[in-house]
């Protein structure tokens, strides 16, 4: 699975032990940046990540800032973007699924790595359910059509 990762300069660290935990796991990764400490804005960084989950280039995303907040505004605005913000292992099960989330949002200042880690390892371990769940993804994606145009 390839993963598409970015961060802002609020959650480098973050970032860096994720990387780390999906090469060691196997995972092929693109890393979309930052890799500086100093000041940036997150959507340079979240965008591309998220264009690369929505164009097919990279299987799921995984994003950080200091809240995971605004990272996770910029993905969703992504056609084909489901991006959820998550801090929790059960959030992070349930939005894949149920909700078929292809990019996770994570905060740096919110959580620690060891969650950030458990988090990440369910979001990308977790399939989607189908069944009911297709039914009420794909009112998602017609609400997203809609105002895509």
């Amino acid at each position: 699975m390839k993963i598409a990762i970015a961060c802002d300069h609020g959650a480098l660290n973050l970032k860096r032990e994720v990387k780390k935990y999906l090469l060691d796991s196997g995972y092929e990764v693109v890393d979309f940046g930052t890799d500086s400490c100093e000041s940036c804005d997150y959507p340079d960084y979240g965008l591309p990540a998220a264009e690369a989950v929505a164009s097919g280039e990279c299987d799921r995303g995984i994003l950080m800032c200091s809240t995971g907040i605004g990272m996770s505004l910029v993905a969703n605005k992504v056609p084909g973007i489901r991006c959820a913000h998550c801090h929790d292992t059960y959030c992070a099960e349930y939005t894949r699924r149920h909700n078929n989330a292809n990019v996770l949002a994570m905060g740096e200042k919110v959580i620690g790595p060891g969650l950030a880690l458990q988090i990440v390892k369910i979001f990308l371990e977790t399939e989607f359910e189908g069944g009911r769940h297709q039914r009420r993804v794909d009112k998602i994606t017609a609400v997203e059509k809609k105002y895509s145009k």
